[in-house]
């Protein structure tokens, strides 16, 4: 590498575009709270330490320089960004897992402030979605994604470019199978709280006089929380098997 700077430098900035364009939109890495710099120098890092193991396969599209070497980086910055959205999605349909369930044991508290990212969302929503993302740093996802990047270059070379049909059809599928995954997760708290409503609605139906609806809430409310307690160690084990089986079976 060192008898070729100016080489070097190009497929260094290639590298980076993939790696960068992943981290930026990674789950984790991408949230407002990691300084900008910090997400800058950490995918720099990333890219000069997997350069080496990478060289045989980028080092030879960057002789040609010019026009193609543009079309390069923005290829390759699209591809790093699909590899990313594949884990973004993942991590993201826990937002809507989460809503539901709040929703389903009647815990629809006012939105506030999101610990990941700077959106607003309930404080269970962000409870899980915290959790989860916790839970994937500690069983080492970001070990994961390096090695699906390094994959990446066999299943998605430089050398075909950009494939917006492959991409759409990953980010597709990607939602389906995310979709289902947190159905399955959430399906114990949506079963429970259609069962308390629909007893909630007999009863209110034998004593429509008492304001069934109000003295319920306390009820469907503890329910729901415990229920979440006693079954956070099966949810989250779920959650972090099935992102591990979804991103190594789309990517």
């Amino acid at each position: 590498m060192i008898e070729d700077p100016e080489g070097t430098v190009l497929a260094l900035f290639l590298a980076f575009c993939r790696i960068g364009g992943c981290f930026m939109v990674l789950p984790g890495f991408s949230s407002f709270r990691v300084p900008l710099q910090i997400r800058l120098f950490l995918a720099v890092a990333v890219s000069m330490a997997l350069l080496p193991t990478l060289w045989d396969t980028i080092y030879p599209n960057v002789q040609g320089g010019g026009s193609s070497y543009v079309l390069l980086v923005g290829a390759e910055l699209f591809i790093g960004v699909t590899l990313g959205l594949v884990a973004r999605f993942i991590v993201v349909s826990l937002q809507y897992a989460g809503t539901a369930m709040s929703m389903a044991i009647g815990f629809n508290s006012s939105p506030g402030g999101g610990i990941i990212e700077n959106e607003p969302e309930g404080q269970l929503t962000a409870l899980i979605t915290f959790t989860a993302l916790f839970i994937l740093f500690l069983t080492d996802f970001h070990h994961m994604i390096i090695a699906s990047l390094v994959r990446s270059y066999g299943f998605m070379p430089m050398t075909t470019g950009f494939e917006p049909r492959m991409a759409l059809m990953t980010l597709t599928d990607t939602l389906a199978n995310a979709f289902m995954l947190v159905l399955r997760l959430a399906s114990p708290f949506l079963a429970y709280g259609l069962i308390f409503n629909l007893s909630i609605g007999m009863v209110n139906k034998l004593a429509p006089q008492i304001p069934v609806y109000f003295i319920s809430i306390p009820f469907i409310l503890a329910g729901g929380l415990i229920l979440l307690y006693f079954g956070s160690n099966t949810f989250f084990t779920l959650f972090s098997n099935g992102f591990a089986d979804l991103f190594s079976r789309l990517i």
